[in-house]
């Protein structure tokens, strides 16, 4: 299916979803969301899709966040939050597959809300990461002001949202915001090294391990460890299971089900 304001492609289990708006830096209008809603719905319900990668079109920005020229023009929306949240992806707290966000240039506002929203982020040596809501009248309430506190310490944090204050790459990774920081024409290599390496282990193993590290971040130490995990018992159900100790006994390579 063709979009008009993402890429989507998916090969070799990685769905690569690229924000195709380089005109106004990818800032995301509500269009623009419904289809990056309609993406996601399909990368995280499709079996063969196992690492997501999520960039933006051009070498200037990953996304500016909000179009604010569109919201001028046509007011804030109104109605329902779209599914998913902003971009269709910052309300989503139950993505149990790996995503990676390949940070090619300025990921401001609700662009840095979908970055964090990512497990894994790569950026370019020029990217700059910022939530510069209050300097136009608005708050970054896609995630924003709830994520940045759980990733970095509180004070800076808060250092960086109540100015607006932008982040360089390289403070990025200092961080831990960013897990890596390599030139602009080696960032989609170093993406999908990353997701290669993540391919390298058992589907099932890398839902479950995600699963229950983000379920239990939010509970005592007791509870996560007593907790109940979805994905584990799936995992333990699967050939995959039985499959790499066989692999490792007979020393080759696994070959993944997912299932």
């Amino acid at each position: 299916m063709a979009y008009d304001f993402v890429i989507y492609d998916k090969k070799d289990h990685i769905a690569k979803i690229t924000m195709n708006r380089p005109e106004v830096m990818n800032s995301v209008h509500p269009p623009a969301t419904v289809e990056l809603s309609q993406i996601w719905d399909d990368a995280i319900a499709d079996e063969d899709v196992w690492v997501i990668i999520l960039t933006g079109a051009g070498e200037r920005a990953f996304s500016a966040g909000n179009d604010l020229k569109y919201t001028a023009a046509k007011g804030m929306p109104t109605g329902p939050r779209p599914k998913g949240g902003f971009g269709g992806l910052t309300d989503r707290t139950d993505i149990w597959k790996p995503t990676i966000a390949a940070v090619n240039g300025f990921a401001l506002g609700g662009g840095f809300e979908m970055a964090l929203s990512c497990d894994i982020i790569v950026a370019a040596e020029h990217a700059r990461f910022g939530l510069p809501e209050p300097r136009v009248g608005l708050a970054a309430m896609a995630g924003g002001v709830h994520r940045l506190p759980r990733q970095i310490p509180l004070k800076l944090a808060m250092g960086y949202m109540l100015t607006g204050r932008h982040m360089t790459a390289q403070e990025a990774l200092r961080l831990g915001i960013a897990n890596e920081v390599v030139p602009l024409k080696d960032l989609m290599a170093t993406a999908e090294r990353w997701a290669g390496e993540i391919l390298e282990c058992a589907p099932l193993s890398i839902k479950a391990t995600k699963q229950a590290s983000m379920m239990g971040l939010g509970i005592p130490l007791d509870q996560a460890l007593a907790g109940s995990y979805s994905a584990l018992a799936e995992m333990m159900r699967s050939s995959d299971v039985k499959e790499g100790p066989l692999a490792f006994a007979e020393k080759r390579k696994p070959n993944w089900k997912g299932k």
